[in-house]
């Protein structure tokens, strides 16, 4: 029973990581969604416009960043809008590898090493994320770059 124990843990904690990485892009709009929606409900909407005050600034925000990312011709501010989107991946990838790695690694050194490595390694993953959802906006289906 206990080894079945542990390789639930392993295939959840791996379900968790592979989430991580593939939901990392999501972090600022969804954190300013939640963000809103919990504004506008605290000022006295209701439950349900609130989440669609959440949703739309959720959408909102990621159309403004792929919009800017096509628009801006500057390599420099195409890599001040992609830095504004991956730092929240990143900050959101260190606290999820601290919460794992506390209950594995005993020194609180490793614990913060472990941790700037993965979030190092989610920020990495939703800047090719970011970089891959653009190319596929500038690339037509005919596989050359619109004019």
């Amino acid at each position: 029973m206990i080894i079945l124990t542990i390789f639930a843990s392993i295939a959840v904690i791996s379900i968790l990581c592979w989430l991580m990485f593939t939901q990392a892009v999501y972090a600022l709009p969804v954190s300013l969604g939640v963000s809103a929606g919990m504004l506008a409900h605290d000022s006295g909407t209701g439950t349900l416009s609130a989440i669609l005050i959440g949703l739309m600034t959720a959408g909102l925000t990621l159309f403004v960043m792929q919009f800017l990312l096509l628009v801006l011709s500057s390599t420099w501010l195409r890599l001040i809008v992609l830095t504004a989107f991956v730092m929240p991946a990143a900050i959101a990838g260190y606290c999820a590898t601290y919460g794992i790695v506390q209950h594995f690694v005993a020194p609180p050194f490793w614990q913060t090493a472990i941790s700037l490595i993965g979030g190092a390694a989610v920020c990495t993953a939703a800047f090719v994320r970011f970089t891959d959802m653009v190319a596929a906006r500038v690339i037509g289906s005919d596989g050359h770059p619109d004019s």
